[in-house]
């Protein structure tokens, strides 16, 4: 389905994946999810205010609506209370520290986490047609085929291609899971807009069956009737 260099190596893999990081930069048209606490995040370890109190009206329980934040084309991000901050450049660490210096102007020892929405991966073949989000700049290739429900019975351990780059001229490599080498290369990281794609073991004969599928059905079908009309 998708054609490689043969002359490929776990080399060239981890040279083609070595800038990865830059991709968890803060970009334009970045999707980033937000999350701000005060007093140092104590909602985070204690969200029913439970250290603080033995009783009273708890609300930590509610849930909470998650809310998506676009970084514009001017690079700035329009925030809650704070407004638009110039967050375009920034890593994650460096945007969290940025926004918890906004937040004290309003919150006291304000404690901010930021996170991405837009990047993912896809994964095509053998596992069915997925969508994982990549939740950290680290995620690895095994992580990702663990997260989408791991290899079946159906699919070509040997034979697992990812696909990165423009889709009209994209980089195409194979990894082998099933020596210590292709192991290896399996834990490289992930790359946003990467394509997996896990090659089905193909069943000769059940796909002639299907083909002749209908002809079959169709001499059943004479049959019957003739069976039918002899014991009229």
């Amino acid at each position: 389905m998708f054609q490689l260099n043969e002359n490929f190596t776990s080399a060239d893999l981890s040279k083609a994946v070595s800038a990865t990081e830059k991709n968890y930069i803060i970009q334009k048209n970045d999707l980033i999810s937000i999350d701000v606490f005060t007093n140092k995040g104590e909602r985070i370890t204690d969200p029913n205010f439970e250290l603080r109190t033995s009783g009273g009206n708890n609300q930590g329980g509610q849930g909470k609506k998650e809310f998506s934040y676009l970084v514009m084309e001017n690079g700035n991000v329009k925030l809650p209370v704070v407004g638009e901050i110039l967050l375009d450049g920034l890593t994650i660490n460096e945007a969290e520290k940025k926004l918890e210096e906004e937040y004290n102007d309003y919150y006291k020892e304000s404690f901010v986490k930021l996170g991405f929405l837009n990047k993912r991966v896809i994964i095509l073949g053998a596992t069915g047609g997925q969508v994982i989000n990549l939740k950290n700049e680290n995620t690895s290739l095994v992580e990702i085929l663990a997260e989408a429900g791991g290899l079946n019975l159906g699919a070509r351990a040997q034979n697992i291609r990812l696909i990165r780059g423009d889709h009209t001229n994209p980089e195409v490599y194979m990894i082998d899971l099933t020596s210590i080498e292709g192991m290896k290369s399996s834990i490289i990281t992930m790359k946003p807009g990467d394509i997996i794609y896990v090659e089905p073991w193909r069943r000769v004969w059940l796909e002639g069956l299907k083909d002749i599928a209908p002809i079959l059905s169709l001499v059943s079908s004479v049959l019957t009737l003739a069976l039918v009309l002899q014991r009229l």
